[in-house]
């Protein structure tokens, strides 16, 4: 069958062919459709771009940025948490390491002492007279210092005129410390109808009794009327003048822990390692204690250093002794060292109270622990 075609020399037109669909017009692969329905543009093979799917895939896009941020803010707090983590640990590692070298200090101290005593008293180990020794170890240093109870007045035997005037010396009221130089023998004291002050430690809360018996601790003290954690320890003090422009330096004030013991001194407080609060309360004047505190820093006394000393500023009288009985504190407190050999700031302080039993024929051991301090204090 034949087509009719339009003449070529303009005559009337045949039938011509359909259009083609707009539908189907022809595009490149993977562009989009420029097909329009209603004037609404749409996707290859997907619905129109309307105003709703264009709000649905924008809050789409806003829930994964919170959900981000969200995720980041986690992140970055379990950082922060876990760098904690780890930074605590290595304190406490360090802390337990400088625990047992301050350990290691006053165990060698102690057999240094003991070896001195038994093996070689002519060549000590440590100087007589020492107040402090200094260790090197691989990992660290310790300072060790050694505090005879003889440096300590007895607190079950000294008068209450004594304690009155080492109260005053380390800085207590007069008034004030005239009432604990009494509470400390009312508490002490072995009165079958009780104390003046049982009254009140009966109305405190808790309430109890003193046993008007000796003290067996020095702890005890913190119990007495009138005995504050401060008198006790000591405390810090403004001194001297102030530092470039700002407050005045602290100094420490000595406490009765420094100066009382239940195993002080009954015969004289030893001049190389006494307070000078307890030189001031055994009656050795002001300027002399000044004297003594300058002399032992340069050398410590000896038995005859002492005598001529003693003579030449008129204080023969005075209970003032080197050295004495066998019980001596050790405290060792003790700093790692890192691996540029720097010291760390970090300190570890423990001490020991230690006996020497050299001459008890029945001791098992020749030395006996008395008391551990798991945590003390030192400057």
């Amino acid at each position: 069958m034949r087509t009719s075609r339009a003449p070529l020399w303009g005559g009337p037109p045949g039938p011509q062919p359909a259009p083609w669909p707009a539908s189907r017009q022809w595009q490149a692969p993977g562009s989009a459709s420029v097909a329009r329905d209603g004037g609404v543009p749409r996707g290859p093979g997907g619905p129109p771009h309307t105003p709703r799917a264009r709000r649905q895939r924008g809050s789409a896009l806003l829930s994964v940025l919170w959900l981000s941020a969200a995720l980041s803010a986690i992140a970055f707090s379990l950082a922060i948490t876990v760098r904690g983590e780890i930074e605590r640990s290595s304190t406490a590692v360090d802390s337990l390491r400088a625990y047992y070298l301050a350990r290691g200090g006053v165990q060698r101290a102690a057999l240094e002492l003991l070896w001195m005593q038994t093996q070689q008293p002519d060549s000590p180990v440590i100087p007589k007279g020492s107040t402090e020794v200094l260790y090197h170890f691989a990992s660290g240093d310790a300072r060790v210092e050694l505090i005879p109870e003889t440096s300590k007045l007895n607190v079950n035997k000294e008068t209450p005129e004594v304690l009155d005037r080492l109260l005053v010396s380390i800085g207590v009221d007069p008034g004030r410390a005239i009432e604990i130089a009494l509470a400390i023998a009312d508490w002490r004291s072995q009165s079958p109808g009780g104390g003046n002050l049982d009254g009140y430690y009966s109305q405190r809360i808790p309430s109890f009794l003193p046993p008007h018996a000796s003290f067996q601790e020095i702890e005890e003290l913190l119990q007495v009327k009138g005995v504050t954690p401060d008198i006790f320890y000591g405390t810090y003090v403004p001194g001297g003048p102030p530092s470039l422009g700002g407050p005045a330096l602290l100094v420490r004030r000595p406490g009765l822990a420094d100066c009382l013991s239940v195993y002080g001194a009954s015969g004289g407080v030893d001049v190389n390692t006494a307070n000078p609060a307890m030189l001031t309360a055994v009656g050795v004047p002001s300027g002399v204690v000044q004297q003594i505190v300058e002399q032992r820093k340069a050398k410590p006394f000896t038995q005859q250093t002492l005598r001529a000393f003693m003579s030449s500023a008129g204080i023969g009288a005075l209970p003032l002794r080197v050295e004495g009985n066998s019980i001596i504190t050790i405290r060792a407190t003790a700093r790692l060292r890192a691996a540029n050999g720097t010291l760390s700031d970090l300190r570890r302080t423990v001490a020991a109270q230690v006996k020497y039993m050299l001459g008890e024929k029945n001791a098992d051991t020749p030395i006996h622990y008395l008391r551990w301090y798991e945590t003390a204090w030192s400057d």
